[in-house]
């Protein structure tokens, strides 16, 4: 494991799933982690209490990211409570299924202003009080491969993919380093049964024959955000078990 200790993360979308995943990850290593949340404090709380009886250092932020205002004011409280901010993963977002030709111009500004917009404003604001560190935006490999139904959510993960190559470019020379982690299906409780053939046509399409866990997109975060990665940025990092390397022809 990598040591962060003595750093501080801010974790977007920490309540479950991934960003759960990924604020244990980062506490294992050693980091302060501020576990944001929008509306499961529940969630985010046992999040926190986790990583506080494993010895660790963490604390809930409630904030709606979809408000530039809350962006801003949660990055200031998640760097104001260590009293510095080396790590911000832009993890939240939102994944809603509807068909193209019957998406509302509302539909569409609403899930790129959660999964796009929100990253630009967190890393904005970030950047304002990091002297160097690393920026990671959670994209996904559908920001390359769209499914029907989420023309509004693959749009806005291959605008989050560019974005990160284009914060990497202008913020590099004050040494902050902007990544993507693409992943591809993610297990989560019920999933199996809800979408069975979905997981089956996966687990045959994945050369490594299974789906991911949130912990292996956590671990391509610590890598980087640690120093192993400090000549690396601008850089989408695919984790997708190599469904992605899959022929379709």
């Amino acid at each position: 494991m990598l040591d962060l200790s003595g750093t501080t993360t801010l974790v977007t979308g920490a309540s479950g799933g991934i960003g759960h995943g990924i604020a244990l990850r980062f506490a294992e290593a050693g980091s302060a982690v501020a576990v944001h949340y929008h509306r499961d404090a529940a969630s985010a709380h046992a999040v926190v209490e986790r990583i506080q009886e494993a010895g660790g250092a963490a604390k809930a932020f409630s904030a709606d990211l979809t408000d530039d205002a809350e962006c801003r004011r949660l990055v200031a409280a998640a760097a104001a409570w260590t009293g510095r901010l080396d790590t911000l993963v832009n993890n939240a977002g939102v994944q809603p299924i509807e068909p193209l030709p019957e998406m509302s111009a509302q539909s569409w500004r609403a899930v790129l202003d959660a999964n796009l917009t929100s990253a630009f404003s967190c890393t904005q604001a970030a950047a304002e009080v990091m002297d160097a560190g690393s920026v990671i935006h959670i994209a996904s490999i559908e920001a390359a491969h769209p499914a029907p139904g989420h023309a509004h959510y693959s749009s806005a993960k291959a605008a989050l993919v560019m974005h990160a190559r284009a914060a990497a470019l202008e913020y590099g020379p004050r040494g902050l380093r902007v990544n993507a982690v693409s992943p591809g299906l993610i297990e989560r409780p019920g999933l199996g049964d809800s979408w069975p053939e979905g997981v089956r046509r996966w687990e045959q399409a994945a050369p490594l024959g299974r789906l991911g866990t949130p912990g292996d997109v956590a671990n391509a975060c610590l890598f980087l955000a640690s120093p192993l990665a400090a000549w690396i940025t601008g850089h989408n990092l695919t984790v997708d078990g190599g469904v992605s390397a899959r022929p379709t022809w």
